[in-house]
């Protein structure tokens, strides 16, 4: 059987079709217009391929409460031609088949859970750190979504001694994205994170702030596996700092296997950078 999946990001759409062991079987990916440009390309990649049902991870806010007039709603995005459009309806009357529907990185945490590092995990935080943070929750087995879903990248922070930096984030100032997403690293020393590999100071400061909100993470949500992933985090010396930096934080109060073994409880993404994808074609087989 095949499933149609979609990343939707707000840089590039990607669409695939996979199987029901996660193969990648087909892949395009299409620069994130307006829906009047981007939505015919995305529908006519899926249309003759004879998938069983759809899967969308994608970029938000967005509704995810089925009981809502706007369930499947790509709602207050900040890219202003997708704010209150319906992603979800207009695939489903294209293309005549069920629909599943999560935010991006819920739909990373999903492939990772499903076909990679946190298989066999109950409890479990996908983060991406790159233009934006967001986080994915698993508790119980079970995606995390509450009210909205979680918005993990605007966590507000305490500075770093001797930082006065005033944060990137339009809504938060100094918040987790505000100081530790990419562009936050680019308007505060100049240069692309990818330029920056051994500049020391810079992933001495970004690791305290990304260790920071872990350890709020690991306070309230008291998950089994932290995955990192987003183009910061191909910064691969920041593993090491992140892990020692968050033993010192916590202070010794939590003791359980998982922080006894920190080299693998808080890991890279598992899955070649495809984990979004295919979470995206879970979504589609729990669909159906």
């Amino acid at each position: 059987m095949k499933y149609g999946a979609l990343e939707a990001g707000g840089t590039k759409m990607i669409v695939a079709i996979g199987d029901e062991n996660g193969n990648i079987l087909e892949r395009a990916s299409f620069p994130t217009l307006s829906p009047k440009e981007t939505m015919p390309q995305m529908i006519d990649f899926f249309k003759g391929k004879e998938i069983a049902s759809l899967g969308i991870a994608c970029f938000g806010p967005i509704d995810l409460n089925k009981e809502s007039k706007t369930y499947g709603y790509i709602t207050s995005t900040p890219k202003l031609e997708w704010r209150n459009y319906d992603i979800v309806g207009e695939f489903q009357k294209a293309l005549g088949v069920p629909v599943g529907f999560d935010t991006d990185v819920n739909g990373s945490l999903l492939g990772e859970i499903t076909w990679g590092c946190a298989r066999n995990k109950t409890d479990a935080i996908y983060l991406t750190i790159g233009t934006g943070i967001g986080g994915g929750v698993m508790t119980n087995g079970r995606l995390l979504h509450g009210m909205l879903h979680p918005e993990m990248g605007h966590i507000k922070l305490a500075l770093e001694k001797d930082d006065t930096y005033k944060g990137k984030c339009p809504y938060h100032g100094t918040c987790f994205e505000g100081l530790a997403a990419g562009p936050a690293i680019e308007e505060r020393w100049g240069k692309k994170a990818v330029e920056l590999a051994d500049r020391e100071e810079v992933w001495e400061l970004e690791s305290a702030y990304i260790a920071q909100a872990l350890c709020s993470y690991i306070l309230t949500l008291s998950p089994q596996i932290i995955i990192l992933g987003g183009g910061v985090m191909h910064q691969m010396q920041l593993f090491p700092l992140i892990r020692k930096k968050v033993l010192e934080q916590l202070g010794g109060y939590i003791n359980t296997k998982e922080i006894e073994n920190i080299d693998e409880y808080i890991v890279p993404a598992s899955l070649n950078d495809d984990q979004g994808i295919m979470g995206a074609v879970k979504l589609a087989i729990d669909a159906l």
